[in-house]
């Protein structure tokens, strides 16, 4: 049953309860994996603003793609479906129809979170990700496999948001990218740079001979690439719809290819696919400077643990996050890193798929209660501590084992706001760059084709800690892994109009480039492409990561001297956002990356 949301009921209910492969792959640093892709240089962003309408996203060629459809009468949805099958064909290494997502998407009258997560086969077990002596394998080692991908969510979860949502006809959505397909487009400097530097592409030989020459360079910058297998593959699935991915000759050619690797072959089978089904679930939201923010509900971390370091800074009140230049500095970025590790403490210990883990106090809600969040408020000390730990959010008493720190990876984020005021949120992902590093080309025999994702090293690696205890997000049959993506709209509560469409790509960081940009925008009044533009922080428990070059020396010692672990790091975002404003729709794309804003 598709579950939505009516903002004045949402609003209403917080009244009353008050809401880049460059690492060294034989070894990679979990903190340093839970970064994002690799830099590749920055592309230089003013900011636009459009009047009617917006859309943001991470390549110029899909944004344009968007507006198309939405000149020709369509919706938020139906532009953002024609966004994501052209990102799959020209940002290939972060999303595509062998991955998955969330959309969070708004019609005017309600407010569905649509979960087109991947999920675990029926015979992925708990030790999937076990050696042979019962270690967690390399990280690296378990991405490359056909048992690190998970059941395909997209396209499902598009179609039913279609379905619901949509105007114009299914096959219409897929013109722009099946004509980018068969004419080809120019290979991007960011691909190439990626191709160029990933270790494992290679290995698969369909890859090898796609994206890369006869003598093994990555294909140039510029260079004309056509893909007839997507171009084939998308024109089955418009004119048959998803059913077709999910059942028959792709499918069987999907499982064909991740079922024989000479690594940690699949347990995938055709029931797995042909019983995927895509949930619309009850958007998470959240009262913050007097304005509604709404995300996504677990299997994603991301709006639970994004509002916990908002609601924790609110809290606080402090004059050292009011305002810009006061959060940046040593005072201030030491009050956001500290509310981080304790948000992210209870995310390591309580986030999963609903489905198999029970909330805290039966409700997600029970962490952004505001006696919960000042009571974490009040942990917070001068000096950081050596451990925090997750906290007791209804009063509750778990036998659950924190998950240790993993690399986290993924993904690429669209932002769409339509003349009539409808817009939405969508962040999808293949997890690694390039996923799973397999190629398939739907048993077409056409050069090219889509990647598969490696969604389930998402999953803790250990299903329990040396005391037995379960972690709650251990792989089992059928489940979800728990996400940091952070697909968000705000709202005005009292008039129930959109004020604001943000997320980002970066793995766990993905969480704080949310929260950045929320605080540029909402509470520092920054259009969105200064937000994005302000430098990044990515706090986790164990280290702090400041983007590289964008911090001053007196800084970093001034952190360490109140205890802070950090370092310098490449924070690769790509984040999109729109803002309404009197003067128009504000667009912002990460100049980290190519994202565009199209529009009128």
């Amino acid at each position: 049953m598709t579950r939505k949301t009516p903002l004045a009921l949402a609003f209403a209910a917080l009244l009353i309860g008050c809401a880049g492969l460059s690492e060294d792959v034989s070894s990679p640093d979990p903190v340093e994996l839970q970064q994002p892709e690799m830099a590749t240089g920055l592309q230089e962003r003013e900011g636009w603003v459009h009047e009617n309408y917006a859309v943001a996203a991470a390549n110029p060629l899909a944004a344009e793609a968007g507006k198309q459809i939405l000149e020709q009468g369509g919706s938020a949805v139906d532009a953002a479906i024609a966004v994501q099958l052209v990102l799959g064909l020209v940002e290939p290494q972060s999303s595509g129809i062998g991955g998955g997502g969330f959309l969070l998407s708004w019609d005017g009258e309600h407010l569905i979170a649509w979960d087109g997560r991947e999920t675990a086969p029926a015979g992925a077990t708990p030790d999937l990700f076990l050696d042979a002596e019962g270690r967690p394998m390399n990280f690296m080692e378990a991405v490359a496999s056909g048992g690190a991908v998970g059941v395909p969510g997209l396209l499902a979860m598009l179609e039913a948001a279609h379905k619901e949502q949509g105007e114009l006809p299914w096959e219409q959505l897929f013109e722009p990218a099946i004509q980018l397909a068969e004419e080809g487009f120019p290979v991007s400097s960011r691909l190439h740079q990626m191709l160029a530097a990933d270790p494992l592409l290679h290995s698969n030989p369909a890859a090898r001979g796609f994206y890369f020459t006869q003598e093994g360079e990555a294909l140039p910058e510029g260079h004309l690439l056509t893909n007839p297998a997507l171009a084939a593959i998308y024109r089955q699935l418009a004119q048959e719809g998803s059913e077709a991915f999910y059942t028959g000759a792709l499918a069987e050619n999907l499982l064909e290819n991740i079922t024989r690797t000479e690594h940690l072959p699949s347990s995938m089978t055709l029931e797995d696919l042909a019983g995927y089904q895509p949930i619309a679930r009850e958007a998470l939201c959240a009262s913050w400077l007097e304005q509604l923010v709404c995300g996504f509900p677990p299997p994603s971390s991301g709006q639970l643990a994004v509002m916990q370091i908002l609601g924790i800074l609110e809290v606080l009140n402090k004059p050292e996050t009011a305002n810009q230049e006061n959060f940046y500095s040593p005072e201030g970025l030491h009050l956001y890193i500290e509310a981080s590790r304790l948000a992210f403490a209870d995310r390591a210990k309580y986030l999963a798929d609903p489905d198999f883990v029970e909330a805290p106090g039966g409700d997600w809600s029970s962490l952004l209660q505001p006696d919960y969040l000042k009571s974490r408020a009040r942990e917070i000390a001068p000096v950081a501590r050596d451990e925090v730990r997750a906290g007791f959010p209804g009063n509750l008493i778990s036998n659950l084992a924190p998950q240790p720190e993993q690399p986290e990876y993924g993904t690429s984020h669209i932002s769409i706001i339509d003349s009539q005021g409808r817009g939405l949120a969508m962040t999808t992902s293949v997890e690694q760059a390039f996923g799973s590093r397999i190629l398939v080309d739907g048993g077409t025999g056409l050069a090219g084709g889509y990647l598969l994702n490696n969604q389930l090293t998402d999953f803790s690696f250990r299903p329990e800690d040396d005391a037995g205890r379960p972690i709650a997000n251990r792989v089992e049959p059928g489940k979800r892994p728990r996400s940091s993506m952070s697909p968000t709209l705000v709202f005005n509560p009292h008039s129930e109009e959109l004020v604001a469409s943000l997320g980002s790509p970066g793995g766990a960081a993905i969480i704080h480039y949310t929260a950045k940009t929320l605080l540029g925008m909402l509470q520092w009044q920054l259009s969105p492409q200064d937000a994005i533009q302000l430098p990044n922080i990515a706090a986790f428990d164990s280290r702090t990561l400041l983007e590289k070059g964008r911090f001053d020396d007196y800084l970093l010692v001034s952190l360490e001297a109140r205890g802070q672990k950090v370092e310098e790091r490449e924070l690769t975002s790509g984040i999109q956002g729109l803002l309404v404003t009197p003067q128009g729709i504000l667009g912002g794309a990460d100049p980290r990356r190519e994202g565009w804003v199209a529009g009128d």
